[in-house]
C-alpha cells in the first residue's frame, strides 16, 4: 500500500506540535526578536522527535563530561528513534511507571546539574529555559521516555538464558587472536563484626515504622512519599521504595521475600527485620509470577560504646589469626556477623559476575582504596565502615589469592565466558526484535535526515 490512512493518534500529535512551535516561536519573537520554528525530524510510533532534542542530547552529554567530538547528529538521531520506540511498545505492552517515581527522578537530575553548573539559574541560561517549571515538564518527559526504554529493554531479555552448550560454541568462535584479556584479579575474605543495638533503639525504629502504617492505612497517607522522605535504602529511596520481584529469580534475602509473596494488592506489612535492618512492605500490584512492592527501610543506630567493643573483637581475631591460634576461615565462621560470607571462608562474592573474583580496574572505589596495598595472605587492620544507610561496623579484610592478568580460558574462566556468551544472546535478541518492531511501527524520517546511515532500518528500504 503505497499511502496510509490517516491515524488519529498521529494526527493529534501533529497539532500538539504545531501549538508547542507557535507557542515557542512567540516567546523567543519577544525575548530575542527573532522566531526558528522546531521542525519535527522524526516520528516513531506515538512519540515526536524535534530538531531541538537533538540539540538537548547534545547539551546534556555536554554537561556530563561525555566528550561530543566526532559524535554525529544522525548517530544521535539513531539512539533516540531507539528510545522511542522501546517507549512506544512499552505502552503497548502495559508497562507501568508511576508519576512519583518520575518526578523523584525530575528531582535528581535538577539537583545534579545545579551543583555541577553552580545555580539553577545557570542550568536554565544552560537549557536555554525561561522558567524552573517548564524545565521540570521537559526533563519529566525525557525521564519517562528514558524509563520505559529501559523496563522494555529488561522485559526482552528477562527471559533470557545460556545453556553450557551455548558458551562453548561462543568460546569457540572467537579467534584465539581476539580472545578478550582478563585484568588483574583478586579473591578478597572478609570478617564482619556489627555492633549490638540496644533494645530501646530497636523499639523506636518499630514505632516509627508502625506509625507510617498507620498514616498509610488510617489516614491515607502515600507510601511512596513516606519511603522518598524517610527509608534508608538508597536503592530504592529515590523511586518510593519500589521494586520488582519475581519468584523464580530470587533477587531479595528470604524474609524480604517470604513477607512479599505473602501479601495482597494494596497490603501494608507490620514492621519485620532482615540483616540490613527493619521494613514495612506494601504490594502494588500482583502481575502472575511478578509482583511489584514498596518498602521502607530504617536501620538502627549503635551507641559509640558498643561500636568500640566490634573494633575490640576485631583486634583481638587479627592477632589471633596471626599467632597461627585460629584460621581465617573459622574464624569468619564463628564470629563475622554476615550471613552471605561467614559460611563461605569469609570470600565476599562479586555482585557483578556472581563468582569470587575482583578485576582490579573494576571494583568498587571503596573496596579497591581498603585492599589495594595487600598482599597474598596479608590481613588488614579493623576498618570501620559506614553504608549508605549510615549503619556503622567493623571489619578486617585478607587477600586470599591473586590472579595476574591473562588471556581468557575456557576452563578458569568459565563465568566470565557465560556472562559474555549471554550478553551476546541478549544483543541478538535485542536487534532481532527492534527489527520486527521497526516493521510493524509507524516511522517517518525528515528527507534532511534520510541520507543517514542508521543502524536500523529506519528507512525500511
Amino acid at each position: 500500500m503505497l499511502y496510509r490512512p490517516i491515524n488519529l493518534k498521529y494526527f493529534h500529535s501533529f497539532l500538539f506540535l504545531l501549538a508547542f512551535a507557535y507557542a515557542n516561536a512567540q516567546e523567543k519573537s519577544v525575548e530575542q526578536d527573532r522566531v526558528k520554528l522546531d521542525g519535527v525530524v522524526s516520528v516513531v510510533g506515538d512519540y515526536v522527535i524535534l530538531d531541538s532534542d537533538i540539540d538537548k542530547t547534545i547539551a546534556d552529554m555536554e554537561s556530563q563530561g561525555i566528550p561530543t567530538k566526532g559524535v554525529t547528529r544522525c548517530e544521535l538521531l539513531g539512539k533516540l528513534m531507539e528510545d522511542k520506540l522501546y517507549a512506544h511498545h512499552a505502552t503497548q505492552d502495559s508497562l507501568e511507571i508511576s508519576d512519583v517515581e518520575i518526578y523523584s527522578y525530575v528531582d535528581q537530575s535538577i539537583e545534579y546539574f545545579t551543583e555541577q553548573l553552580g545555580s539553577l539559574e545557570k542550568v536554565l541560561e544552560f537549557y536555554n529555559k525561561t522558567d524552573e517549571l517548564s524545565f521540570r515538564d521537559e526533563l519529566y518527559q525525557i525521564n519517562k521516555v528514558q524509563k520505559l526504554s529501559q523496563m522494555m529493554q529488561s522485559n526482552i531479555v528477562e527471559s533470557i538464558e545460556v545453556t553450557p552448550e551455548e558458551v562453548r560454541e561462543f568460546y569457540s568462535s572467537i579467534p584465539k587472536s581476539d580472545l578478550p584479556v582478563f585484568g588483574t584479579e583478586v579473591e578478597i575474605a572478609q570478617i564482619v563484626v556489627e555492633p549490638q543495638v540496644s533494645e530501646e533503639e530497636k523499639k523506636r525504629i518499630i514505632d516509627q515504622l508502625n506509625d507510617f502504617k498507620n498514616d498509610v492505612e488510617e489516614k491515607g497517607l502515600s507510601f511512596a512519599s513516606k519511603a522518598i522522605l524517610y527509608s534508608q535504602d538508597p536503592g530504592s529511596r529515590a523511586s518510593g521504595g519500589k521494586y520488582t520481584l519475581h519468584r523464580k529469580r530470587p533477587r531479595m534475602v528470604k524474609e524480604f521475600r517470604d513477607v512479599a509473596f505473602s501479601m495482597q494488592e494494596g497490603e501494608v506489612s507490620s514492621p519485620f527485620k532482615t540483616e540490613f535492618g527493619w521494613h514495612i512492605l506494601t504490594v502494588d500490584k500482583i502481575k502472575g509470577q511478578q509482583v511489584d512492592i514498596r518498602h521502607i527501610l530504617l536501620t538502627p543506630n549503635a551507641d559509640a560504646s558498643k561500636l568500640s567493643d566490634a573494633k575490640k573483637v576485631l583486634d583481638t581475631l587479627r592477632k589471633r589469626i596471626l599467632d597461627k591460634e585460629i584460621d581465617f576461615a573459622t574464624a569468619a565462621f564463628n564470629f563475622s556477623s554476615e550471613k552471605e560470607t561467614k559460611n563461605n571462608g569469609g570470600k565476599i562474592v562479586n555482585p557483578v559476575t556472581g563468582d569470587s573474583r575482583f578485576e582490579l580496574t573494576k571494583m568498587d572505589p571503596q573496596l579497591y582504596s581498603q585492599i589495594k596495598d595487600l598482599k597474598e595472605d596479608e590481613i588488614s587492620l579493623p576498618l570501620l565502615e559506614a553504608d549508605r544507610s549510615g549503619s556503622q561496623k567493623y571489619k578486617i579484610l585478607k587477600i586470599v589469592k591473586r590472579y595476574q592478568e591473562h588471556q581468557a580460558d575456557y576452563s578458569k574462566d568459565y563465568s566470565k565466558i557465560k556472562e559474555l556468551a549471554l550478553k551476546d544472546k541478549q544483543l541478538r535478541t535485542i536487534k532481532k526484535w527492534m527489527k520486527e518492531k521497526i516493521e510493524d511501527t509507524y516511522v517517518s524520517v525528515n528527507r534532511t535526515f534520510r541520507s543517514c546511515d542508521f543502524s536500523n532500518n529506519w528507512l525500511k528500504q
